[in-house]
């Protein structure tokens, strides 16, 4: 089958190709420049918990070295501390987050998060990544789709998907027809980057209002490593060009008002963002598909597009790699669409309502008791991916999702959602983290089996509920993986989750449910007729449950080739 077509070679685009090595598709990245990025300190990005393990797990692992994950938050208005937040969560060597902090987000310059990801995909070799390549020509066909790019690489391209990651200016969305309606110049920002000694050392500051007269309505820091900070100054919507002394005057004075006097500083680069709400009537046009800025834009209030650009990618990849081994799944690839573009949609919706309470000037609202902090909330929201302005999406009305059983049972991640990041029993028999088992193209079925950890392994298969689930797992359609874990928030002892590839959670289930967990896996499919055998175990998909062989031997479990994974 032909490779898949990914134009654009920013970070959405080689993130796509990479997750969809990792699941054995073959793609060919068209890339309309060089092959390199000139370096820009002022052009950063910030990446939640969810998108840097995704880039962590597609070969990047070196992100916490050219970035930094924030060690606290902090908000101010004129002169008064509003909120000090402290933040945590960078995990080390398998460690899990830490309890009761917020997972830091990890600010990292664009052009290093480039280089990682085209290192990464040097070592991929089913990835071929062909520079000077701008596409002019697409045309589709019931078994393929073919572009051709222009000089100096004229040539004609097949591939059996397209996908559109070339930016705010796509190509592909035009060759498409397709509209990209939305808000122009939302929000425009001055930006320096340099290098200097603040009083918060490796913690984000957003400060409101300050109380210097060339501080504007609002000014953030944001840190980087070897004593680098990010400042950005909102500027009216449509004003002024920025000269470069008014720069200069904006940055002495900020760093006056923050330490009293200005103190010695590297001026490394400087610009001025201007931030668009916008979103593509269509990310689906027959075998041709849009994500990242050639989908959306977005960015006001601390929100961040490449975060969700990374997101469509993970979404997509999945879907795209079942369709490429197990043949059409229209129903699978239409998802993408319906779930992408509501929860951007969805997201630019709490913004542009945001907007006008958080830049709509003072008057009575700033008296209000209580009103500054509600401020401060929905700006957090954005920054550190919170709330509707931040948190990683939920897909809880996916046309994927199966239809309610009086099977399905209650625990803390509601379908849809993104799954907590439990400790989890591999295949090999090792611990890991459940994410690192995520993005290879398979669903995930997982036992919360307490007292595992004091398990015999010898009785793996043989204890408790696992000969019934393991066989449970071998009949559902499409490929699955069986882990174990301890404890799961919310979960009671044999609650079995089922999971999609890219972490969301299908339907949690009171023990082993053969036909109930068959209905749910293929309708997280697509419900795409597969040929897979019938669930097996009783057939009223009775329940097994209960102390019995399990607690007494233990089921430190995985199954393997023999077992359940085919």
């Amino acid at each position: 089958m032909d490779p898949v077509i990914v134009v654009g070679a920013g970070p959405v685009g080689l993130t796509l190709s990479l997750a969809l090595a990792a699941q054995g598709v073959p793609s060919v990245v068209l890339d309309e420049g060089p092959g390199t990025e000139e370096p820009r300190p002022a052009r950063t990005v910030v990446l939640r918990e969810d998108t840097a393990d995704l880039v962590g797990r597609l070969g990047c692992r070196e992100l916490d070295r050219v970035g930094l994950r924030w060690a606290g938050w902090r908000s101010m208005r004129r002169k008064q501390l509003v909120r000090n937040v402290p933040l945590g969560g960078a995990r080390r060597d398998g460690e899990g987050p830490l309890p009761g902090l917020l997972p830091g987000p990890l600010h990292v310059p664009q052009h290093a998060l480039s280089a990682a990801l085209r290192a990464a995909v040097d070592k991929a070799p089913l990835i071929q990544l062909a520079p000077m390549s701008r596409i002019d020509t697409l045309e589709q066909d019931p078994d393929g789709i073919t572009v051709h790019t222009r000089e100096p690489g004229s040539t004609w391209w097949r591939g059996s998907y397209l996908v559109g990651c070339d930016g705010a200016r796509s190509t592909v969305r035009k060759l498409l027809d397709i509209r990209f309606p939305g808000r122009t110049a939302v929000e425009r920002h001055a930006v320096a980057a340099l290098r200097a000694e603040l009083p918060w050392p490796d913690e984000a500051v957003l400060h409101r209002q300050p109380p210097w007269r060339t501080g504007g309505a609002e000014v953030s820091a944001r840190p980087l490593p070897d004593g680098v900070w990010r400042l950005d100054w909102l500027l009216p919507p449509r004003g002024e060009l920025v000269t470069p002394e008014a720069l200069i005057t904006r940055i002495r004075d900020t760093l006056a008002g923050w330490c009293g006097e200005t103190p010695a500083y590297e001026l490394l680069d400087t610009g001025v963002h201007t931030l668009h709400h916008r979103l593509a009537r269509r990310w689906r046009e027959q075998r041709a598909f849009l994500a990242g800025d050639a989908a959306h834009l977005l960015g006001a209030l601390g929100t961040q597009g490449l975060d969700e650009g990374l997101r469509d990618a993970e979404n997509l990849a999945w879907k795209l790699a079942h369709a490429w081994h197990h043949g059409p799944a229209e129903q699978l690839l239409d998802s993408y669409q319906a779930e992408r573009r509501a929860a951007v949609a969805s997201r630019l919706r709490a913004a542009d309502q945001s907007l006008p309470i958080l830049r709509g000037g003072g008057g009575l609202r700033t008296l209000v008791p209580g009103t500054v902090r509600g401020h401060d909330t929905l700006l957090a929201d954005g920054h550190l991916g919170c709330g509707a302005l931040g948190a990683p999406p939920s897909y809880s009305h996916s046309p994927l999702s199966p239809p309610h059983a009086e099977a399905h049972t209650v625990v803390g991640t509601p379908p849809g959602a993104p799954v907590t990041d439990v400790t989890v029993t591999a295949p090999d028999g090792t611990t890991t983290r459940l994410r690192e088992r995520l993005g290879q193209g398979h669903l995930l079925v997982i036992l919360v089996a307490p007292g595992t950890g004091v398990w015999d392994r010898r009785h793996w298969r043989t204890a408790g509920v696992m000969p019934r689930l393991t066989d449970a797992v071998a009949a559902l359609p499409g490929t699955t993986e069986l882990l174990v874990t301890e404890n799961y928030p919310g979960a009671s002892a044999h609650t079995v989750l089922l999971v999609r590839p890219d972490g969301h959670l299908v339907a949690a289930f009171g023990g082993v449910r053969p036909a109930e967990l068959f209905t749910a896996a293929q309708a997280a499919l697509g419900g795409a007729p597969l040929s897979a055998q019938e669930p097996v175990g009783p057939e009223d998909g009775g329940d097994e449950r209960g102390p019995g062989r399990e607690q007494r031997h233990g089921a430190r479990v995985h199954a393997d080739g023999a077992a359940g994974i085919h």
